[in-house]
């Protein structure tokens, strides 16, 4: 039995309904709501990651705290340079290997930024999903704090009906991306100590970061 209908639900396979579906979802993140969004990983929850009111919106839809904060999707290379205070090449190199794809880079935001992400002392998790309708969306409306669609103890969302049961009516937006194949969740890779330290083995393996940047890379 399919998952009760709450919220407008867009299937991004029909290009008219993707279109709409975009622009409902736009509408929704400037306005400081949230947005169910299909990536290469699992499905994402999402809103406006300078809007600190949405992400906190965000965790309680997930009912998780602040202790556990959300990382932050861009739609392009050169965004990352205006959201860290510093890029080493280790983050040029993985960027360049894995981006867009299954690799997040934890690295110290700018200090002027205004954003309120959890408790992250001072870093923020960036990656660049290898999704168009997520691409898309995040051209549109720039940097988006998301994290995986599901309410907390709960698997992630591999397609968007599982979303909808978990999330319901606190989510504004859904877009349908179709399935999203194994739910792999990304590789994190710490890149603010003097050394990687692989946070999470994902789609990429520890063996794949280090032949990337050269170095071995500590494992947690």
């Amino acid at each position: 039995m399919s998952a009760p209908q709450t919220q407008p639900l867009f299937d991004c396979s029909v290009p008219a309904e993707r279109t709409r579906g975009l622009t409902a979802a736009a509408r929704a993140v400037r306005a400081g709501e949230l947005v169910v969004l299909p990536t290469d990983t699992v499905y994402g929850i999402g809103c406006d990651a300078f809007n600190g009111t949405a992400v906190r919106a965000l965790l309680a839809a997930k009912r998780r705290g602040p202790d556990m904060p959300v990382g932050v999707l861009v739609g392009s290379w050169t965004t990352i340079d205006g959201l860290v205070s510093g890029v080493p090449q280790s983050a040029r190199a993985l960027i360049e290997a894995f981006w867009p794809g299954e690799v997040s880079l934890v690295l110290e935001h700018a200090p002027s930024l205004a954003w309120d992400l959890g408790s992250t002392r001072g870093t923020v998790m960036l990656r660049m999903p290898l999704h168009p309708v997520a691409l898309e969306l995040l051209r549109e409306v720039g940097p988006m704090a998301v994290s995986s669609a599901n309410t907390s103890g709960n698997p992630p969302a591999s397609n968007v009906t599982e979303a909808i049961t978990q999330l319901a009516s606190s989510v504004q937006v859904y877009l349908d991306g179709g399935p999203s194949g194994d739910p792999v969740a990304s590789t994190i890779v710490d890149l603010t100590g003097a050394r990687p330290r692989m946070l999470r083995e994902g789609g990429v393996t520890a063996e794949q970061v280090e032949e990337v940047v050269g170095q071995e890379v500590d494992r947690v």
